[in-house]
């Protein structure tokens, strides 16, 4: 049992088309904005705008149009509005007039996209019943303050909640009055509840392991409907029982991991002597099954599936859809990734390691609005290398635990989302 000198630091933890208008108002209005253009002289949209307006009125001509803007990049919400402006302004002055999708002789959907180099804007043009007509054009990534802003919209809100002198492998948080955590330790799983703001330790469970743990030691801990928890480590498993006082019962095992909880599920084979995961995955990916060795893994959903994302040993990421095996290069990520559910941008964001600008590690949020990552927030600094990154089951946290590289003791703090904006 362990005695109540074991530091306890706690925070508490943070809760959880245009419009219908009549004909003479659009026109009214395109007036106003032409004139408004006039005085306000050239913007940086105003270019590829007026180009990708262009390709569009070639395909619809003048007429009865609806139109659409959707932004999946990383344009702050009056850049988008201001390319809308100007996309209205020039379509006007090509004889295109804008009604409801009813009353269209056209509908325009523009998406407003980007990737590492360009802003990449693409309108789907559809004209009675025949198949769809697709125009783009491209403009180059801002640059300055402007751009700052645009690709940092959300900020990541970390809290302390546990520091320790032993090895943190993994946390989880258990709902409930009074709230639970869970360490996963080297050798001990260990059991707190909440009493007055503060955490008292309930129990101390032994892990029992036959061979010596591997240096670089991981470990991965996973709530269950019907227990409490399960314990993976390399070449051991542990199961805990479903009623208190709490025991764990540890075999060996070589059963692959669970990389991510329900209802994203994927399983991956950890080499036990090692501290990276095979490549070998279980149930995999619809038809993929394997790819090249790995550290951590995250699940981004989509409408209609799961992207998965994977850091591997190689210092690339990969992104598995179930049908290719795309890479994106080595873009400066760490070993440790996780996805995280916000009510920012798409939903679904990934934090990705790397390294800080201090002695340890920093975290940065990434959105996806294709394939390629956007920066969507700034550094978050950890005061040590990161040693775990870990989704919590609900999918609003990620347990982030790193080794303050002054005093060596093992940290836990929960990483959020919050929308700047």
């Amino acid at each position: 049992m362990r005695t109540s000198s074991r530091q306890r630091i706690y925070n508490s933890r943070i809760p959880k088309m245009l419009h219908r208008r009549s004909l003479w108002h659009e026109a009214w209005v395109l007036a106003v904005l032409s004139l408004l253009g006039t005085f306000a002289g050239a913007s940086e949209w105003q270019a590829p705008a007026a180009q990708l307006a262009r390709k569009i009125a070639a395909v619809t001509g003048p007429g009865a149009v609806s139109l659409s803007v959707e932004n999946r990049s990383s344009l702050t919400r009056a850049s988008c509005d201001e390319v809308q402006r100007r996309l209205m302004t020039e379509l006007g002055g090509m004889g295109v007039h804008f009604v409801e999708a009813d009353q269209a002789a056209a509908t325009v959907q523009v998406t407003l996209s980007e990737n590492r180099q360009s802003y990449v804007w693409v309108a789907e043009i559809r004209q009675g019943a025949g198949e769809p007509s697709v125009v783009m054009t491209y403009t180059p990534r801002l640059i300055g303050p402007d751009a700052a802003r645009a690709q940092t919209p959300f900020v990541i809100k970390k809290t302390l909640l546990w520091s320790d002198a032993n090895r943190i492998l993994d946390v989880a948080l258990v709902s409930g009055n009074p709230q639970h955590m869970i360490l996963l330790e080297a050798e001990d799983v260990v059991l707190y509840s909440q009493q007055g703001g503060h955490w008292q330790l309930d129990q101390s469970l032994p892990i029992v392991h036959l061979k010596p743990w591997p240096r670089d030691l991981r470990g991965r801990l996973v709530l269950e409907k019907d227990h409490l928890f399960d314990a993976s480590l390399p070449g051991v498993f542990c199961r805990s029982s479903n009623a208190a006082p709490l025991a764990i019962s540890c075999r060996p095992s070589d059963d692959p991991w669970p990389l991510a909880t329900e209802p994203y599920h994927l399983n991956g084979f950890f080499a036990s002597s090692r501290n990276f995961f095979t490549g070998v995955l279980s149930p995999g990916v619809q038809k993929q099954t394997a790819l090249a060795t790995f550290y951590s893994a995250a699940p981004l959903p989509r409408d209609k599936y799961t992207v998965w994302i994977f850091a591997t040993v190689d210092g690339q990421v990969h992104l598995l859809d179930g049908v290719t095996d795309q890479t994106l290069g080595k873009l400066g990520w760490g070993s440790d990734l996780a996805a995280v559910k916000s009510n920012c941008g798409s939903g679904w964001q990934i934090l990705a390691s790397s390294n800080g600008n201090g002695p340890g590690d920093a975290v940065k949020a990434f959105e996806f609005p294709d394939r390629e990552p956007v920066a969507a927030s700034l550094p978050v600094d950890f005061s040590g290398n990161i040693t775990a990154l870990w989704t919590q089951p609900d999918g609003n946290d990620v347990i982030a635990v790193s080794q303050n590289s002054e005093s060596g003791a093992y940290e836990a703090n929960l990483l959020s989302i919050a929308c700047s904006q």
